[in-house]
């Protein structure tokens, strides 16, 4: 957008162009200076909305040692920092095969209760009748199933009908939701639609409680990288998320991958709701996946897809959850402002891409423009 020799048009005083390329150790800079300026933000939004800061300005410090103390206080914090963290992480593996074809699944929330529902349904009817270690085999079987089959269904309507998939994932979110409902109406007679602990189907404790559901989700962390990049199905997903044409041109079925995929994603959420159901609630309500299928988005979203960046962003994600509900707690504030505190990073850290993609150019002075001329 430079100026033309003797037209008379000047060069506008900012442009934007777009990067053809910046390094990942860059790229990362940008992200975690927006991360710092979102924490300062944060602070400035809570001295001016918490009494207790604006009384005392220093104890502004006394926000930040807060906000740490949400996860790293005590060793039970820690630890339940990083179980959530792996819940989360085990969801967005599972969107993101799906996001890697361009199929965009916003249903991971549906996926993933269903497979609370599938686990919990067998050792409701089966728990204390068969052995514990086929109990758990089999709740696994019926999450993976029932989230697999929750997946495959928007996978056939847009293979054959070409119906948006986006929409469709959504809507069965919410179908999901009635299903559980409607089975707690069964089995709670009472009419609380509250089904309580079973006392069956829990997953055996390695060193604690929540180990194993962080070994298994380190492990499927690693085995989708490889899967992702190494095999010759992530290799189709690859080229069916740069272009149906190609694919079809070079002998990819596009249908069959999109299919194939879903049941993959489908069933990875189903595995996140095994985890939910036999490792940590051991119960079913509407609200088992906690919004997490939906924050799963942003999270491999923000991880470029990628699963090994995935894990720093599911972490961030959770120590802002657990940060912001601790500020709470600490300075008797209600639930609005964690939500607005969390809202604030994420609105600079969505923002820093802005700056990854794209470049800031400020017009020359107008002796520098000058002597240009002068010497062309």
């Amino acid at each position: 957008m430079s100026s033309k020799s003797g037209s008379g048009a000047r060069e506008p005083l900012v442009h934007l162009s777009r990067r053809a390329s910046i390094s990942p150790l860059k790229a990362w800079g940008i992200r975690g200076a927006a991360i710092l300026l979102g924490l300062l933000a944060c602070g400035l939004a809570a001295f001016l909305l918490i009494e207790k800061l604006q009384q005392s300005p220093e104890k502004i410090g006394d926000f930040y040692y807060s906000f740490i103390r949400g996860s790293f206080s005590t060793s039970r914090k820690l630890w339940k920092f990083l179980k959530n963290t792996s819940i989360l992480l085990c969801i967005s593996l599972a969107l993101t095969p799906a996001f890697r074809m361009r199929f965009w699944n916003t249903g991971g929330e549906g996926q993933t209760l269903v497979g609370v529902l599938g686990a919990i349904a067998v050792a409701f009817y089966l728990g204390g009748k068969i052995p514990e270690w086929l109990l758990l085999l089999l709740m696994l079987a019926a999450a993976l199933l029932s989230g697999a089959l929750w997946g495959v269904i928007p996978a056939l309507f847009r293979a054959r009908w070409g119906t948006n998939e986006t929409l469709f994932t959504l809507m069965m979110n919410y179908v999901a939701t009635y299903l559980v409902s409607y089975f707690l109406v069964i089995w709670v007679p009472s009419g609380s639609s509250s089904l309580g602990k079973l006392k069956y189907g829990k997953l055996p404790q390695v060193y604690n409680e929540h180990l194993l559901i962080i070994l298994i989700v380190v492990a499927l962390t690693a085995g989708l990288y490889i899967y992702l990049n190494y095999t010759k199905h992530g290799y189709e997903i690859s080229v069916v998320g740069e272009s149906v044409r190609t694919a079809q041109y070079i002998g990819i079925n596009e249908r069959k991958v999109i299919v194939r995929t879903m049941i993959l994603s489908g069933a990875l959420c189903g595995l996140a709701g095994y985890l939910i159901a036999a490792g940590a609630d051991q119960t079913v309500t509407v609200n088992s996946a906690g919004g997490q299928g939906f924050t799963g988005i942003l999270v491999s979203w923000l991880g470029k897809f990628n699963p090994l960046m995935m894990i720093l962003t599911a972490a961030l994600i959770q120590l802002l959850n657990q940060g912001a509900g601790q500020i709470s707690q600490d300075f008797g504030v209600n639930n609005a402002l964690p939500n607005v505190i969390i809202g604030i990073v994420l609105f600079f850290i969505i923002g820093s891409e802005f700056f990854i993609n794209y470049e800031i150019h400020f017009r020359r002075s107008g002796r520098k423009e000058s002597a240009g001329r002068a010497v062309k």
